[in-house]
């Protein structure tokens, strides 16, 4: 466990040296934008291409596991939408941001520092599917429930071209795309553009925990809400479990991928859901609450969840 706990200290060191900054130096929102361009735009494409294009190409042709990974995250999606929705008689807006508290993990800032770490270069390419198609469907799924909610006045066909323009200009998936091109015609760049991409791919991970740090701190906590109790629990231990349980049972993985694509389930929730509740008006302050308290959770449940993996608790063999 103090393996696991020494793994996981700069990574939440990081979250916790941008949160102080942000307190200590009371810089505005506006001040992060050129960080968050520089993650989004540069330093994260060029870590997926990295790892992508240096991957055999039949890897990156496992449909079953993308299908497999996004099947457990929004089967989650749904139990916690219904809940709302069913059983506490909430709005379909609200329980539509609700359910992505429960099941969009902070896979594009978190997962690939903290996959490769524990498991090596193995899980390059897991975490690269889950980071690229995850986030495509997302990207789908979020304005498409705010459409039938009513909650986005747009026609219909305003909505599907803002969702296409999403998904294919997004840096992950041309990157994603890009690397994946090169991995099929073995391209490798020249050794400058290389190097350059090195560089990038190095800043990724401290840049997108420090931003989440500061992020964090600035938005503070006015509106506690009380499914926070259930969204937590289904985010952070009810979803990695589901992940693991699927993908065993469809069989046929590198025991690494189920492991990378359990630890990515186990992330906290995304500040991605703040910019969605922030963009269609619906339950703001009450998802800044449940991003931070589930990120302060999870600093307890992230290692829980390693242990039971490198103990062997939670082997890839142990479903039939």
């Amino acid at each position: 466990m103090g393996d696991i706990i020494g793994l996981l200290l700069p990574f939440f060191g990081l979250i916790l040296i941008g949160y102080v900054a942000a307190k200590v130096t009371k810089q505005p929102a506006e001040a992060l934008g050129w960080m968050n361009t520089f993650i989004i735009y540069a330093a994260l494409p060029a870590l997926f291409f990295k790892l992508v294009s240096r991957t055999p190409m039949e890897q990156l042709a496992r449909v079953d596991f993308i299908l497999g990974e996004i099947f457990a995250t929004y089967l989650i999606f749904t139990v916690v939408f219904l809940i709302g929705f069913l059983i506490r008689k909430t709005s379909f807006e609200d329980c539509t941001i609700q359910a992505f508290a429960g099941a969009y993990g902070n896979i594009g800032y978190m997962g690939p520092g903290l996959a490769l770490l524990a498991f090596g270069e193995a899980a390059a390419v897991p975490v690269a599917l889950i980071v690229c198609f995850e986030n495509a469907v997302h990207f789908i799924v979020a304005p498409a429930m705010m459409a039938a909610a009513g909650g986005d006045g747009r026609s219909p066909l305003a909505v599907a071209g803002d969702i296409a323009r999403k998904v294919l200009l997004h840096p992950f998936i041309i990157s994603t795309a890009v690397g994946s091109a090169f991995a099929a015609m073995a391209w490798q760049p020249a050794e400058p553009v290389q190097r350059l991409i090195d560089y990038l791919a190095q800043a990724a991970a401290p840049c997108a925990l420090f931003a989440m740090g500061v992020t964090l701190a600035l938005r503070p906590v006015r509106r506690v809400p009380v499914e926070i109790g259930y969204i937590a629990v289904f985010k952070l231990i009810v979803l990695p479990l589901t992940t693991f349980s699927v993908l065993s049972l469809i069989g046929g993985f590198e025991p690494v991928w189920i492991y990378s694509a359990t630890l990515l389930s186990a992330l906290p929730t995304a500040t991605n859901v703040f910019v969605i509740s922030q963009q269609y008006g619906v339950w703001q302050e009450r998802a800044s609450a449940s991003i931070l308290i589930i990120t302060l959770a999870s600093v307890f449940t992230l290692p829980a969840i390693l242990y039971l993996i490198h103990s062997g608790f939670l082997s890839a063999g142990l479903l039939p």
